[in-house]
C-alpha cells in the first residue's frame, strides 16, 4: 500500500520539476538562440511606434488607477468561480450552497470596503 502513494509522489515531483525546467530552459537557452537580434538605434529608442520620444519615459501614475485594475481583475476572477458551481449546483446540495453563500458574502464586504475607501470613484 506505501508503494502506491511513494509512486504518486515521484509523479507529482517530476511534473514540479519539469513544469519549473522547461521554462525555465526556454527562456534562457533556447530562446536566445531563435530569436533575432539586430539591434539598431530605433529599437534603441523607448518607443517603436515612428515617433519621437519625448520626455522622460518614467512617468508617475496615480495608484488609484493600480487599484482599480486590481480589482477588477480579482472580482473578475472571482466570478469565474461561479460558473463551475453553477453547473455542478445539483449534485453539491446544501452545503455547497452554503459555502458559496459565504464566499458571495465576502466578496461584498470587499466590495463595500472598495467602494467606501472610494477607490472606485474615477477622477
Amino acid at each position: 500500500m506505501g508503494e502506491i502513494y511513494t509512486n504518486n509522489y515521484v509523479i507529482v515531483a517530476i511534473f514540479l520539476f519539469l513544469g519549473v525546467l522547461l521554462p525555465v530552459a526556454t527562456v534562457s537557452i533556447i530562446g536566445p538562440l531563435l530569436r533575432p537580434k539586430k539591434p539598431t538605434p530605433e529599437k534603441m529608442t523607448t518607443y517603436e511606434s515612428g515617433n519621437i520620444p519625448v520626455g522622460d519615459s518614467w512617468v508617475r501614475f496615480n495608484v488609484k488607477y493600480y487599484i482599480f485594475a486590481l480589482l477588477f481583475v480579482i472580482f473578475d476572477v472571482e466570478t469565474l468561480f461561479l460558473y463551475p458551481w453553477a453547473v455542478a449546483y445539483k449534485e453539491l446540495g446544501l452545503f455547497a450552497l452554503v459555502e458559496m453563500v459565504i464566499f458571495i458574502c465576502l466578496l461584498v464586504v470587499g466590495l463595500i470596503y472598495a467602494w467606501r475607501k472610494k477607490v472606485l470613484e474615477w477622477n
